[in-house]
């Protein structure tokens, strides 16, 4: 390997990976936040809201779990047009992507809410505290301390997810890579470049989910 020729090629490519790299970690953070905030409140009604709420609620998470991430990024760019809804390709890839993890979240948290034992519920309502406060106060903190790391998980899956939108022109790291190597030919060199980068963020994912880990460590159920 001629590590000069390939600093020299990284160095003219910089700019264009750097925005690569720059879309990934917009596009994921924004789907992370979005499948985040929509899950937990799907998760919450999957766990106890009146039962048509809760049947609808399982219908989105089991379609949205058993669709292929890939067609959902397709049907979102191209099927919304048959609708008269022109989104970019950004836009259409971080709606996909935070619509497949928010099922996936919605189901982290219900199992989650339903572990934590019934008595906790029944506690908190002895003292008065009305429903929303008894899930704010008592049984949401001992739900997140349990589901935390399959919500790292679910963090980890949006990165790695977030490369297939190359295929509706969003130009995120991998596609930067390939474009890339359209004019270096340096293929292996490249991708384990753009490996390393992966890892560098999802690495960062992983210290920020043992970070809130330890810091919810000191609820106990």
């Amino acid at each position: 390997m001629d590590l000069d020729l390939f600093f020299e090629q990284a160095w003219l490519a910089r700019f264009s990976l750097l925005s690569g790299l720059q879309v990934t970690i917009a596009t994921s953070l924004l789907s992370i936040l979005l499948a985040t905030l929509a899950g937990l409140a799907m998760g919450a009604v999957l766990a106890y809201a009146w039962a048509p709420f809760r049947w609808l609620a399982r219908a989105y998470v089991d379609f949205m779990r058993g669709i292929p991430v890939l067609v959902l990024i397709l049907f979102t760019f191209y099927g919304l047009a048959l609708f008269k809804v022109n989104v970019t390709p950004f836009a259409a890839g971080v709606i996909a992507l935070s619509a497949f993890a928010t099922a996936h979240v919605a189901e982290n948290l219900r199992g989650a809410l339903q572990s934590v034992p019934a008595g906790q519920m029944e506690a908190a309502k002895a003292i008065g505290l009305t429903f929303p406060k008894r899930l704010w106060y008592v049984i949401i903190p001992q739900a997140v301390r349990r589901a935390l790391p399959p919500w790292v998980n679910i963090c980890l899956e949006i990165v790695k997810g977030s490369t297939l939108l190359s295929v509706i022109g969003v130009v995120e790291l991998l596609l930067a890579t390939q474009q890339a190597i359209s004019r270096n030919y340096m293929i292996i060199q490249f991708y384990l470049l753009a490996a390393i980068l992966y890892l560098i963020v999802n690495f960062a994912i992983a210290q920020l989910g043992a970070l809130l880990e330890r810091r919810f460590s000191y609820i106990r159920s």
